[in-house]
């Protein structure tokens, strides 16, 4: 029989007990471990559809191997108690009886069956935190999952112990997100559906600033990144990450899911993630009124056509506060949609946007200046090129506050890092050093030549409600700039070369007798 990438290897050793435990395992072993994982289904499925295998199957052995983990410990402190170790109460999620790992890899044939029938009973036995979170690939398909590939696929997720004793979250958080990242770059022009470069997103979250206690949402969270950024930024200022309340809606269904274990791997505890269209039908809210966040931030699909505006133009949660965008661009319905998410006192928003919403004309034109005369608008930062899986068009970072610093009222603040990018063979990358940059003119907060500039709201008044940042930030080349002593230098000379042409003009008119 023909094996796949990575053959069943006979020594694997299989047991009723827990695998072997790997004490102490790196990111670098976890990162490739993950990886080989996800090349035992290359041939059979295709690049882009990997996520939807590989994160369901690391999920299930996370928490299988806890549930062990956590029935052995029960085990030992009530002196062989099965009942008492079985008790719910003694593990974070319910794993009925034939549904455990351990149950899986005594399986020769029909494999995809037994996964298939794993997950839906873990999803039954925990609806509230679980449900629909194994996605909905047909594991049974044995054209695509035959039961070697499998077998294969099983074992080698078998050589590693993935308890949180054995995996803090931090570390297996970590390989997630390298392996989320791997997946992008592999089916690059859908990954923007999923994925924002890490760099933007930690550029965001040090600007908003999430802490303890606050709500933070995004209306089109993808792998939940934005979500991350929020409980890393608290935890790494050593708040309290129980205290964060994390919500999220996404479109996709394998996306949401992914987003949701991506929460749970990391150690998040209260969360949301709803699949379904937001701007048609948003998750939160309590009654006509959408649900007001401290923190609300978001990259959604540029430019999306048919987003629905029929419905907006009787919106039922109020949400048109500054006019109805075209069904050609969904831009700004997403940005107004955060606007009327955003809590009365502490609200502050982020939001991703293609460079052409700074100035774009017709309704979006009208939009702009309505929102700018609230003053709502806080700072515009321009992005390089090619950042984006899918575009390679330029972005901005466009932020909103509720209630503005006295200093930044009836101001916007423009920063210019175009130029803040390592250049790439397919696509530019924005990397932590350039965020970092850009933070630090950000809490600047004035006028730097080339990068920032302190803009009154009637000079954009008077630009039209024109935001585009070159009309405020007037780039100098390096090779313009001159010191005082250098231009009066350059004066007395242009002077001396203005009187030896006057000089030899007066000569020229005299020998012709012409004065």
């Amino acid at each position: 029989m023909k094996k796949n990438n990575i053959s069943l290897n006979k020594s694997y050793v299989k047991s009723n007990n827990m695998e072997e435990v790997s004490k102490g395992v790196s990111l670098t072993e976890l990162e490739q471990y993950l990886w080989k994982a996800a090349n035992i289904l290359r041939g059979p499925i295709d690049n882009a559809d990997f996520k939807a295998y590989i994160f369901p199957l690391l999920f299930f052995k996370r928490i299988s191997d806890t549930y062990d983990e956590e029935y052995s410990r029960a085990l030992k402190e009530s002196d062989g108690d099965e009942e008492y170790a079985a008790y719910p109460e003694q593990h974070d999620f319910q794993i009925p009886d034939g549904a455990r790992w351990k149950d899986i890899r005594e399986k020769s044939i029909n494999v995809g069956q037994s996964l298939q029938y794993a997950f839906r009973s873990i999803e039954k036995s925990n609806p509230e935190k679980l449900y629909g979170i194994f996605g909905d690939v047909n594991w049974t398909n044995k054209n695509r999952l035959s039961d070697e590939l499998l077998i294969d696929l099983i074992e080698h997720f078998s050589t590693k112990n993935l308890s949180k004793k054995n995996v803090e979250p931090d570390i297996l958080g970590q390989a997630y997100e390298y392996l989320i990242k791997k997946f992008a770059d592999l089916t690059n022009r859908k990954a923007g559906e999923f994925y924002t470069p890490r760099a933007v997103v930690h550029l965001m979250g040090n600007i908003l600033k999430p802490k303890e206690k606050d709500s933070i949402y995004d209306p089109a969270c993808g792998s939940g990144g934005m979500l991350l950024e929020a409980f890393n930024y608290v935890k790494s200022k050593e708040g309290d990450t129980r205290t964060l309340k994390l919500y999220g809606q996404e479109k996709n269904l394998t996306t949401s899911a992914i987003a949701r274990i991506n929460l749970y791997l990391h150690g998040a505890e209260d969360f949301s993630i709803i699949r379904g269209d937001t701007l048609r039908n948003p998750a939160f809210h309590e009654g006509d009124s959408l649900s007001k966040f401290d923190v609300v931030i978001a990259n959604p699909p540029f430019s999306l056509k048919n987003w629905g505006s029929e419905e907006w133009t009787h919106d039922p949660f109020g949400r048109n506060i500054a006019g109805t965008p075209t069904d050609n661009n969904g831009d700004f319905a997403w940005v107004q949609h955060m606007i009327t998410s955003m809590a009365p006192q502490s609200g502050r928003m982020g939001i991703v946007l293609p460079h052409g919403a700074l100035f774009r004309g017709g309704i979006e034109g009208k939009i702009r200046k309505e929102l700018l005369n609230r003053d709502l608008l806080e700072t515009v930062i321009g992005l390089g090129p090619n950042l984006f899986y899918g575009t390679g068009i330029s972005a901005c970072i466009l932020i909103f506050k509720i209630k503005k610093d006295s200093k930044k009222k009836n101001k916007v603040h423009f920063i210019d890092g175009s130029h803040l990018f390592t250049k790439g063979r397919n696509q530019n990358f924005f990397r932590d050093e350039h965020a970092n940059q850009i933070i630090e003119w950000y809490e600047k907060y004035k006028d730097i030549e080339n990068f920032s500039k302190i803009v009154e709201l009637k000079e954009i008044e008077d630009n039209e409600f024109n935001l585009n940042i070159s009309r405020y930030i007037v780039k100098l080349d390096e090779e313009d700039k001159i010191t005082l002593k250098e231009a009066y230098s350059e004066m007395i000379a242009s002077q001396k070369e203005f009187e030896e042409s006057q000089k030899n003009m007066i000569k020229t008119l005299e020998k012709y007798k012409i004065i």
